[in-house]
């Protein structure tokens, strides 16, 4: 294994479906422009109420990428 070097940015994702599809939704759209993402870690969740339901997920993570050469 040979030694990276990472960058870190912030995304926050949403969704009306859930935890997991907000992250699989910020995590899509990066993928769009970021090259090379390796992992992520959740920073913090919150969510929108409507009516005395959960109406909308919000999740925040870190996203580390790989810097290229």
């Amino acid at each position: 294994m040979s030694d990276h070097v990472y960058k870190l940015i912030e995304l926050t994702g949403s969704s009306p479906k859930g935890i997991e599809a907000a992250i699989e939704n910020a995590v899509a759209r990066a993928a769009k422009s970021v090259r090379n993402m390796r992992w992520f870690e959740v920073t913090g969740t919150r969510g929108h109420i409507e009516n005395g339901k959960v109406a909308h997920y919000q999740v925040t993570l870190k996203v580390g990428f790989t810097l290229e050469d």
